[in-house]
């Protein structure tokens, strides 16, 4: 196997999570941005620091971790059994990454410092490959004494990182290359070896290629990280006699899960390859998607005893024709997939089609937007007693292997609690939690993301410090028996009520005390490991809901995203308009689109 020679730059980056009182982040006319603070005389506080080396140091890593032999031009780094030991007098640049909520900003030296070479460049014993990272700062220095040592090593293969500004003087030794990583085309220049394209939306190679996810959120990890663990997961991957597509496909599973200050050892790359070639689904990163930041989930997955109450009120006949109507308006709401990620649908739903002749579930998946499916099969009545359990565990196995096959890709689990005195007790609370955890695990095993949605039902008379402590301890509950089933955290995704007194009590709760308290209890009882947190509107009004939704925004930042999963608080303004009549199917869908963009703008911070 190759022994490796990288010729780079190591950096450190120092990442500083900051306060939000003075959240001035702007771009100038040239696109570059500036953090615009008033000083007055106030420190500013940061709560998360966190400082790991990058630049050819990662490379070193990923190669390593991929059981080949490789080292830095220079001595700058060692590996060693404890991981890798740096020598700082050599490091090159600091950086600084800084977070103000959900903006970024990066402070970098403006110079760039030289990559240093020897006066005479000589391999280590053993090297077959020579790479040129991308950090390293190409000079003509560097071009001519690679060329020199190409010409007197004639089995010497070399692969680099191309810049993304290709000069004249650079182009003998690209042409030299075996591998060449760049993240654009050439022009005219032609390298002999294999080319592979990187870029934020994915990687190709040799005709084959594979989409990323997040790339450009990954754990806050910066380009120049992603970019590196990209073409050192290819070239190190292709050296262990790995195919082109499994190449690009390790790639692609090293950035989705590695860590701020680790990457991915090699066995277990070959693992989640495994995984992802038989599922055809990556779990953790379908659930991702699902939460992205920015949009929501719909919730069009009324039963067919909702949505027979909803149609009897308005006076709409409840029969096929109108629910698939009902359904087709929102669904084909011009740009419907800037403002969710997915659409949760009931079983006769998706096995309904469009305008256009495709059923939903393709409809939908063209557009971008993942479909899911409701798969809880209503209530009964706990033995002994009034209060409920949802059914739908017998037969669920086979029904998720029909759904996936279907093309539905998550689903979405109710559990319903009512307060009242005496309610919820201890014994209904522990069976709901316990067959939401089951349904779960179930569905990871079906390749199928689950939403769990334990709701306190709104409708009540009850203050909202009860509603915190009756939504707080099922919580605790359901998470305890979720990671007792081994449920993938981060894999899963909880729907849940929002925090505030019920819609009898005397006193309605304010929006910011909605924020304050929802903040509170899911700080205290949800894992930071799971995939995120989504709002159900619960009997809200309209309005309600998204100045609530605001106002939990505002508590933010969050260890996972958070977004709505709305089905009335979207849907009513429509349905209104609506009436049954296809005839008002634009003034409809034009409602739609402004509880859509209302509450996606909710998502946003208030400074």
């Amino acid at each position: 196997m190759s022994k490796i020679l990288i010729i780079g730059n190591v950096l450190k980056d120092i990442y500083l999570r900051l306060d939000e009182r003075k959240e001035e982040i702007e771009e100038d006319g040239k696109g570059v941005k500036w953090i615009n603070w008033g000083f007055d005389g106030t420190a500013h506080e940061f709560f998360r620091r966190t400082s790991v080396f990058s630049g050819a140091i990662v490379t070193l890593e990923v190669l390593k971790k991929f059981g080949i032999e490789a080292e830095i031009l220079g001595d700058v780094a060692k590996w060693t059994e404890d991981g890798i030991e740096i020598d700082e007098k050599k490091t090159a640049n600091y950086r600084y990454i800084l977070q103000v909520g959900e903006q970024i900003s990066y402070l970098s030296p403006s110079e760039k410092r030289a990559t240093e070479l020897p006066a005479e460049l000589k391999l280590p014993a053993g090297t077959e490959l020579v790479f040129v990272d991308r950090s390293a700062v190409w000079s003509r220095e560097l071009v001519e004494k690679l060329l020199k040592l190409l010409e007197e090593k004639k089995k010497l293969k070399l692969a680099v990182f191309a810049p993304k500004r290709v000069q004249k003087f650079m182009e003998p030794l690209i042409e030299q290359a075996d591998y060449v990583f760049t993240e654009r085309k050439f022009r005219g220049l032609l390298p002999r070896g294999k080319v592979c394209l990187i870029n934020e939306e994915g990687a190709s190679l040799d005709g084959a290629e594979v989409k990323f996810h997040g790339l450009s959120k990954t754990e806050l990890l910066t380009h120049l990280t992603t970019y590196s663990i990209v073409a050192a997961s290819i070239l190190g991957a292709s050296l262990r006699g790995k195919t082109v597509y499994d190449s690009l496909l390790m790639a692609k599973l090293n950035i989705e899960n590695t860590r701020l200050d680790e990457t991915v050892p090699f066995k277990e790359l070959e693992e989640l390859v495994r995984e992802e070639k038989s599922n055809g689904v990556n779990l953790k990163q379908m659930a991702a998607q699902l939460v992205a930041r920015g949009k929501g989930i719909l919730a069009a997955d009324e039963s067919g005893g909702s949505i027979h109450k909803k149609f009897e009120g308005m006076g709409i006949p409840d029969d096929y024709d109108h629910r698939r109507d009902y359904r087709n308006l929102f669904f084909t709401t011009k740009d419907l997939e800037k403002y969710v990620n997915g659409v949760i649908l009931f079983d006769e739903t998706a096995r309904q089609t469009a305008d256009d002749g495709r059923n939903f579930v393709e409809y939908l998946t063209a557009k971008g937007i993942i479909p899911g499916i409701k798969v809880d099969m209503g209530l009964a009545n706990l033995p002994g007693s009034t209060e409920k359990y949802t059914l739908g565990l017998n037969g669920l196995t086979e029904r998720l292997e029909e759904y996936y096959e279907m093309g539905l890709r998550f689903a979405k689990w109710r559990a319903a609690f009512e307060i009242t005195e005496t309610t919820p007790t201890k014994n209904a609370i522990q069976k709901n939690c316990e067959i939401l955890a089951e349904y779960a695990l179930l569905c990871q095993k079906a390749r199928i993301v689950p939403i769990v949605e334990p709701e306190v039902v709104h409708d009540g008379d009850y203050a909202i410090e009860k509603c915190a402590a009756v939504t707080g301890i099922i919580l605790k509950t359901l998470f305890a028996e979720m990671e007792k089933k081994q449920v993938q955290m981060n894999a899963a995704i909880l729907k849940v009520n929002m925090v505030l007194a019920g819609s009898k009590f005397a006193t309605p709760s304010t929006a910011k005390e909605v924020g304050d308290w929802t903040a509170k209890v899911l700080r205290r009882y949800v894992p930071e490991s799971l995939a995120g947190v989504v709002f159900l509107s619960g009997g809200q009004g309209v309005e309600e809901a998204t100045e609530n939704l605001q106002e939990v925004t505002n508590q933010g930042p969050f260890p996972w995203p958070v977004t709505f999963s709305f089905a009335r608080a979207l849907q009513a303004p429509a349905l209104e308009a609506w009436k049954g009549d296809n005839k008002n199917v634009e003034a409809a869908r034009e409602g739609f689109h402004a509880r859509l963009v209302a509450n996606a703008k909710a998502l946003k911070k208030n400074s």
